[in-house]
């Protein structure tokens, strides 16, 4: 697993958005959890989606746009 992990529905238009910010952004690669049928992430989620959480356990709520997602990314923590 990478050490970003994008959490996200199917047929999620909020989804897509974020991922539209995150290839704008040139984001690093992550992985794609999809919550839909795991009752633990869909209740810790599920009305939060999308949302992206680093190797450090920090979490970027959606809305967010190219320069909030690059501020969180250059504010990480070095692991």
């Amino acid at each position: 697993m990478n050490g970003l992990v994008l959490y996200q529905r199917d047929d999620c238009h909020l989804c897509d958005q974020a991922l539209a910010v995150l290839a704008q952004a040139r984001a690093p690669d992550f992985d794609s959890i999809f919550i839909d049928d795991d009752d633990a992430l869909e209740a810790r989620y599920g009305v939060r989606v999308p949302v992206l959480r680093d190797a450090a356990g920090r979490e970027l709520d959606w809305p967010f746009d190219v320069a909030a997602l690059s501020g969180w990314l250059e504010a990480a923590p070095s692991l």
